[in-house]
């Protein structure tokens, strides 16, 4: 086996078990918010009990996100075309979007949570 064949293989081996990692992570994530929701649901009817599990799912998320873009970047690091460059760059915009909105979202819910366990400001 030539170098480059190597690099190019284990390139792509490389890239899906990032890939799968990400996956995991998210499915993990969601599972877990699923169960707690069902949980929390059946013991409680007050709609801020399920702020923390939303929060957990937004971690989970963006966290999976990151490995999915990780990813992506380990696919064009081997020789890429301006064609995969291209779509890299649609790609790491979407989900650096999607990562900017959930953080922001996750740090308001953890204010709010935070201000419910304090009280209100004097």
């Amino acid at each position: 086996m030539r170098w480059s064949e190597l690099l190019r293989h284990g390139d792509q081996i490389a890239v899906a078990v990032v890939e799968v990692a990400g996956a995991l992570i998210i499915f993990v994530g969601a599972l877990w918010a699923a169960l707690r929701f069902v949980v929390v649901g059946l013991r409680h009817r007050d709609a801020a009990m399920f702020t923390p599990i939303r929060l957990s799912l937004g971690r989970f998320l963006t966290l999976g996100l990151e490995f999915q873009l990780a990813a992506d970047i380990l696919r064009t690091a081997v020789s890429p075309t301006f064609t995969q460059i291209g779509q890299l760059a649609a790609i790491a915009a979407i989900r650096t979007g999607l990562n900017f909105f959930l953080r922001r979202e996750i740090a308001q819910e953890q204010r709010q949570v935070s201000q419910e366990r304090t009280g209100p400001p004097p």
